[in-house]
């Protein structure tokens, strides 16, 4: 990369989340009209939005811009139709990078708040008798709005409680289990949440699959994968001499602390559930309207509270510094997850612009996967997806290219709903075990410890347990 100097590169960077905040706003407009060409051209965009990122982006990275190119070419190459694979791709992108900056949005506004930073606080500090459960509980409510900004805010306090331990050995196993109870209740969000990616992509990718309908046996996977992370660590808890009980963390609290993440859960969850009832919008489409919606009034309500007490409420300048707050998470904040809006577009662009070339090459020279028991396709699904991960491959890019190979729920004889488990439990199984997932590589910088070792021994015998027991469920909504 040629020497670029700092300020033309900060304009790049500036430019580059002009033109994904402008992704967001175009598929707003696709889903309100209709008319996919908006967000094809919004996933060219994020493409212009990447080449300006570059700069800032590990080579690792930019790998994945070569693999889209050397996909490019073939499809160019050996398919006639190859435009409507591309075009399909970025459709598919950008769609991803808005519901993406739309979350980044909803992220920033609860990072910002007091109350949510003493919820956080709250559950690390709770007595050891019930921290697991309230940090587990605690990293699925904070991951349903937060995503991956949950392990990040939970496992820091959590490091700072155990580091108060007088005996290294004791803070060393405290750390272990806390950042464990976070990680699994973070990863269980990824089996129901309703903007959560994995839950958005296998209900684009599944024919006849809606979130409506998946949404309460989707919602009882998330609780098996908290349960047995539960029952694990109660079992191979480790044994140390008894020592006087920690204080608990404001007795009787739990709803004062907690409150406010109901409330946010509530707005978020509820409102996706009953908009997408009312208006028939798919439940993507009301994502990308009702989130984005909820972080500015959050965020001016932030902005429009009194520096001091009993100071006067300013509206107008409280919408000022609104405008200044939008303004710098578009020209800075966003920007700063460059790594991420690359590795996720590249990842929905190989995924769909491989399937198109691989589905004809399955259909001629391929096994007739047809004619498989349906149960071993979704036990395979559960599998396969993790499995990938071991390899780097990120759950949204094996899941992109894994389904549109299968037989269609209607040819294999079994429910849509059955599908999303099996993708959905696999992707959250891939959130804990991959060495190359943000969940777990954070996991292992908090604990002092390798990703790999997170993946395999600190959560192996939790996915060994789990993988059978998902691809049962999912066998059963069939």
């Amino acid at each position: 990369m040629f020497p670029i100097a700092d300020e033309f590169r900060q304009r790049l960077q500036s430019l580059g989340g002009v033109l994904v905040a402008l992704c967001l706003l175009l598929a707003l407009a696709y889903e309100g009209t209709g008319r996919p060409a908006l967000v094809q051209v919004a996933g060219l965009g994020i493409l212009v939005a990447i080449l300006c990122f570059s700069p800032g982006i590990s080579k690792s990275r930019l790998i994945f811009l070569a693999v889209g190119a050397a996909l490019l070419v073939w499809s160019i190459l050996t398919r006639a139709d190859w435009m409507t694979g591309v075009l399909t791709a970025l459709h598919r992108g950008g769609i991803v990078i808005a519901v993406f900056t739309a979350l980044a949005a909803l992220r920033m506004a609860a990072m910002a708040s007091p109350a949510i930073i003493s919820c956080g606080r709250f559950l690390a500090e709770q007595k050891p008798g019930r921290r697991y459960l309230a940090l587990s509980f605690g990293g699925h409510l904070f991951g349903l709005v937060l995503l991956y900004g949950s392990i990040s805010l939970l496992g820091t306090l959590a490091a700072a409680s155990a580091a108060r331990a007088a005996d290294p050995q004791i803070a060393e196993i405290r750390l272990r289990r806390m950042l464990l109870a976070i990680q699994r209740g973070f990863a269980a969000t990824l089996c129901w949440s309703p903007i959560a990616f994995s839950m958005v992509i296998a209900t684009t990718l599944v024919p006849g699959a809606t979130w409506s309908a998946a949404a309460l046996p989707a919602f009882a996977s998330g609780i098996l994968f908290m349960a047995v992370g539960w029952a694990l660590d109660t079992i191979f808890k480790p044994r140390t001499p008894p020592r006087p009980a920690a204080g608990d963390a404001d007795p009787g609290g739990w709803m004062q602390h907690l409150a406010p993440l109901f409330y946010l859960f509530a707005l978020v969850l509820v409102g996706v559930a009953v908009l997408h009832h009312l208006t028939g919008i798919e439940v993507i489409g009301v994502v990308m309207g009702i989130v984005p919606l909820i972080a500015l009034l959050w965020m001016l309500l932030q902005e429009a509270r009194p520096a001091n007490e009993g100071e006067a409420r300013e509206t107008g300048m409280a919408v000022t510094r609104l405008g200044r707050r939008v303004g710098r998470f578009v020209i800075t904040e966003l920007p700063g997850y460059r790594a991420e809006i690359l590795l996720l577009f590249m990842a929905a662009f190989i995924g769909s612009l491989g399937s198109f070339l691989l589905v004809p090459l399955m259909q001629d020279y391929g096994p007739d996967l047809g004619s498989i028991h349906p149960a071993l396709i979704l036990f395979a699904v559960v599998c396969i997806i993790p499995l990938a991960g071991q390899l780097g491959m990120n759950p949204l890019l094996s899941v992109s290219l894994l389904i549109p190979l299968l037989p269609s729920p209607d040819v294999l004889g079994i429910s849509p709903v059955a599908m999303v488990l099996a993708v959905t439990g696999g992707w959250s199984l891939c959130g804990t075990t991959s060495p190359f997932t943000a969940s777990v590589l954070l996991i292992g910088n908090l604990g002092k410890t390798s990703a790999r070792r997170v993946g395999l021994v600190w959560n192996s015998a939790h996915a060994a347990i789990l993988i059978p027991v998902l691809a049962v469920w999912a066998i059963l909504n069939g």
